[in-house]
């Protein structure tokens, strides 16, 4: 059945006109930057009255594909109480759908047959899909968002302005060159916990760079790699061993894409 995974750590916010309205927004981000991302939201409120709050009475969870979203959605509607939000992730059909519920509901009662995850089984399925997520996977001032696939992800607007990096973004989709972006990686043997730098170079087998290690878990990550290189035997040097890996271009890419 869908696999539902509770997202510890993935604080959501309140932004909303005073605190008897209902919410306006709801805003997902990556725990490790709550206190930066609450930061730079109060920089640009100005003088309006607006609260910006996190929601530690909310729980936020992804509902991966497994069955038919007809059949969740009528269960939910049942709770409505309980289920706040049900929506599509926005990014790509391949990461199902996002759910926000209240703290300590028991989603097994609320929809039967369904198999309760955790964040772990989250990442493994997102990295099997090359889906990045938060500062590891797209460390701030480092991932360019064409190379980082965010055009894909419903991520990026051509139309609408302005936003820092607009015009270097913009000229670049025009131009058609990109000749790095983040894939998936499945790896020879299981990655050792917390031994792999930031950054952490992949090679070809002659030796010559091809790209780098972003994040992962077990026997899957995620890298940007040069799409030159992606059909070679590559290779992450992990503590003095060469650990083999393979790369593919996801299905949920447009066909046109990886050329």
């Amino acid at each position: 059945g869908t696999c539902f995974s509770d997202l510890e750590g993935v604080p959501i916010f309140r932004l909303h006109e005073s605190p008897e309205e209902e919410p306006c927004i709801l805003l997902e981000c990556d725990g490790g930057v709550l206190d930066a991302v609450q930061k730079h939201l109060k920089l640009y409120k100005i003088r309006r009255k607006v609260n910006i709050t996190p929601c530690l009475d909310l729980s936020l969870w992804a509902v991966i594909p497994g069955e038919p979203a007809g059949d969740i959605t009528s269960s939910l509607a049942q709770h409505a109480d309980q289920a706040l939000v049900f929506t599509p992730d926005p990014r790509t059909e391949v990461m199902g759908w996002r759910l926000i519920t209240k703290k300590g509901v028991n989603l097994s009662e609320i929809i039967s047959g369904s198999h309760i995850g955790n964040t772990q089984d989250y990442h493994k399925h997102r990295y099997k899909q090359g889906i990045p997520e938060g500062v590891k996977d797209l460390p701030p001032g480092v991932a360019l968002p064409l190379e980082s696939n965010l055009a894909y992800l419903n991520g990026i607007s051509f139309t609408k302005g302005c936003y820092i990096g607009q015009e270097l973004t913009a000229r670049t989709h025009h131009m058609g060159v990109i000749r790095k972006r983040l894939l998936p990686v499945h790896f020879s043997a299981p990655l050792p916990k917390d031994s792999i730098p930031e950054g952490a170079e992949i090679l070809t087998e002659s030796g010559k760079s091809a790209g780098k290690f972003r994040a992962g878990g077990g026997e899957l990550g995620i890298a940007l790699l040069r799409l030159a290189n992606i059909n070679e035997p590559l290779c992450l040097n992990v503590a003095g061993d060469k650990v083999k890996l393979t790369a593919h271009i996801p299905e949920w890419w447009p066909k046109t894409a990886g050329k």
